[in-house]
């Protein structure tokens, strides 16, 4: 029993953890969209900021970069099947290793390719692909560890354009949403892929309504930690121990594509969809017998298609369908709206918004409650004629931008 605390210490100094300006997963570290960095560029000259690189070959798809040191990873389509990718961007995105996980089965709804971003802990790599594929690979050369296929294995319905999350690496967790009544929410122990828990959730007339296209995060309520997503029905949590279900909140769900991913403060959730949803926030409030969710409030004027919601200061910044707005947070009152922006996805550093219009212009906006005012805007090079999805990445003072087979790194410092 004494040698144990040594073997500890001894995994956690030869680890290779995340640094502080590293994006290891989907909207980073906390999950927030947040980017901590500092000392980057406040406006933008017409042009844009720097090119200093492009890569290509990256293949057909929509997943976004996660980065750890000068590795940048995602996934594509190539040669028929679905890859994972290492690239060496201290080397102008010099392709280090690829991994096919499996063969293309699912044409994504017209819009091909995997949309997962990996989650990076540690020398391991989590992420499933768009047929159900949940993998676990080496970063070091991309061998597969572990795998499990979600439909076969958990009775989960493929979405209609696909399998769409990035799993949640929490601890010695990793949690995914194969969408099935006994399987609504899975929990696999990181290191082996063995199965923890399954949560079943019912909803009327109790059935499960299966997977939707956002990300689960971590959230505390009433002293237990939990975890929460988007699914086809509406916003469920299950308890993080052992999966029981603890809430759930209908109204923020659409019946064409949930997308965003929840962003939660203290006891409350704030949760958006598009297609005529909109966004509200709920208070997770302890019961006799459980949790419920009481709503606070819902407004029609934050209907967000894909791009997310960032929390600041106690404001909500996302496109309210192609229009970028801020909301406060407490009551949902609109603060501005601007519609020069588009149908946007966002990031923030170092007190901007950097907005991807999904038709191509990337925008940085000031991320002040006091109204709208633009720094910059550009158009990137080489655009393809697909929809811009992939969601903007900071790291090391570097932007990068995914757009299909290209890859693009710009200077963000000043």
């Amino acid at each position: 029993m004494m040698k144990l605390p040594c073997l500890f210490l001894s995994a956690i100094l030869l680890a290779p953890f995340a640094a502080a300006d590293d994006w290891p997963a989907w909207h980073g570290p906390n999950r927030d969209s947040i980017c901590r960095e500092t000392g980057l560029l406040q406006d933008w000259p017409k042009s844009g900021p720097k090119l200093l690189w492009k890569a290509k070959m990256l293949g057909e798809g929509y997943s976004g970069p996660a980065i750890v040191g000068n590795v940048l990873y995602t996934m594509g389509n190539r040669e028929g099947k679905e890859w994972v990718l290492a690239l060496d961007v201290g080397k102008d995105g010099k392709e280090i290793w690829a991994s096919p996980i499996g063969p293309v089965r699912h044409d994504g709804g017209s819009y091909a390719g995997p949309r997962s971003t990996p989650s990076i802990d540690g020398g391991r790599l989590y992420t499933l692909g768009i047929n159900g594929d949940l993998v676990c690979m080496s970063t070091k050369d991309g061998k597969i560890l572990w795998r499990h296929d979600l439909v076969k294995e958990f009775g989960g319905k493929i979405p209609g354009w696909g399998y769409s999350e990035s799993v949640l690496v929490d601890g010695p967790l990793v949690i995914c949403t194969p969408g099935q009544d006994k399987a609504a929410m899975l929990a696999v122990n990181k290191t082996d892929g063995s199965v923890v828990w399954q949560a079943k959730v019912l909803w009327p007339p109790y059935q499960w309504e299966g997977a939707a296209y956002s990300s689960p995060v971590k959230f505390a309520a009433g002293g237990e930690e939990q975890y929460v997503t988007l699914a086809q029905g509406g916003v469920i949590a299950v308890r993080a121990s052992d999966g029981k279900f603890c809430w759930r909140w209908d109204h923020p769900a659409n019946r064409v594509a949930n997308i965003p991913t929840c962003v939660p403060s203290r006891q409350t959730i704030f949760a958006a969809s598009g297609y005529g949803a909109g966004g509200g926030l709920v208070e997770i409030q302890q019961t006799a017998d459980g949790y419920k969710a009481k709503e606070l409030y819902f407004v029609k004027h934050m209907q967000n298609w894909h791009g997310g919601v960032i929390l600041l200061d106690g404001y909500l910044y996302g496109a309210d369908d192609n229009q970028l707005t801020c909301l406060e947070h407490k009551t949902g009152g609109v603060k501005w709206s601007d519609r020069t922006s588009g149908r946007c996805s966002l990031l923030y550093a170092d007190g901007r918004l950097y907005c991807r219009d999904e038709r191509g212009p990337i925008s940085l906006v000031e991320a002040a409650s006091k109204g709208f005012k633009l720094h910059g805007r550009f158009d990137q090079p080489d655009r393809s004629r697909k929809s811009a999805w992939p969601h903007l990445v900071i790291a090391g003072g570097r932007l990068y931008v995914r757009d299909q087979d290209l890859l693009l790194c710009y200077e963000a410092k000043k």
